[in-house]
């Protein structure tokens, strides 16, 4: 058995969402389903729109309060999710 073209099956599939540039909607779904688990049923009601891009996390809200809350915890929201998606792949979040 030939050793020089083994990979673990983690790593081939990571570049195949690579090459596929699949990471980024892999990483909204994830983010969609952990919004409510993370962030808490209250906020999750009140949030109209969440998506990635580019690295970039959009949520807009329906409350005004919320809205400036969000805002100011832009940073405790990046870590949070760069830490349940094992990686750094929000750079920004804006919140409107």
């Amino acid at each position: 058995m030939r050793k020089g073209n083994e990979q673990k099956l983690e790593q081939v599939i990571n570049e195949l969402i690579d090459s596929y540039q699949l990471r980024d909607k892999i990483n909204e779904v994830k983010l969609l389903r952990g919004w409510e688990a993370l962030m808490g049923e209250a906020i999750a009601r009140r949030t109209t729109t969440l998506r990635l891009r580019k690295g970039k996390l959009f949520i807009r809200v329906s409350s005004a309060p919320l809205r400036q809350e969000l805002f100011n915890s832009r940073d405790r929201i990046k870590e949070l999710f760069n830490k349940e998606l094992e990686g750094s792949f929000i750079e920004e979040v804006q919140v409107a």
